[in-house]
């Protein structure tokens, strides 16, 4: 199991991302995911630890069930570390555009 592993190395598996986006309508428990994709809940579960490891979801016992939702703290910092990646292709296309205009 990874552990403290990237947000992005988590989704680069297709499973993990729709478990990640079908998690997005709420809190949801492993029977209720895995009725919902091609796999089983064992599968469902080790594909959640994995998330669960990156940072990007929680999950709470409540009687025997898990119900696993979006960690808003994790999605923050996915957030900014792709934000960040913007910020810098916006000030190099703008400096680039500035020295263009000035060479014309």
């Amino acid at each position: 199991m990874l552990t403290n592993a990237h947000p992005l190395d988590a989704l680069g598996d297709p499973t993990r991302r729709q478990l990640f986006e079908l998690l997005r309508r709420g809190p949801q428990s492993v029977g209720e995911l895995a009725a919902q994709l091609p796999v089983s809940r064992p599968a469902v579960s080790q594909h959640l630890r994995v998330l669960e490891s990156a940072g990007l979801v929680t999950h709470e016992r409540v009687g025997t069930r898990h119900l696993y939702e979006l960690n808003g703290n994790g999605v923050v910092e996915l957030r900014a570390w792709v934000d960040g990646f913007w910020d810098e292709a916006l000030a190099r296309f703008k400096a680039a555009a500035e020295t263009k205009g000035e060479a014309s």
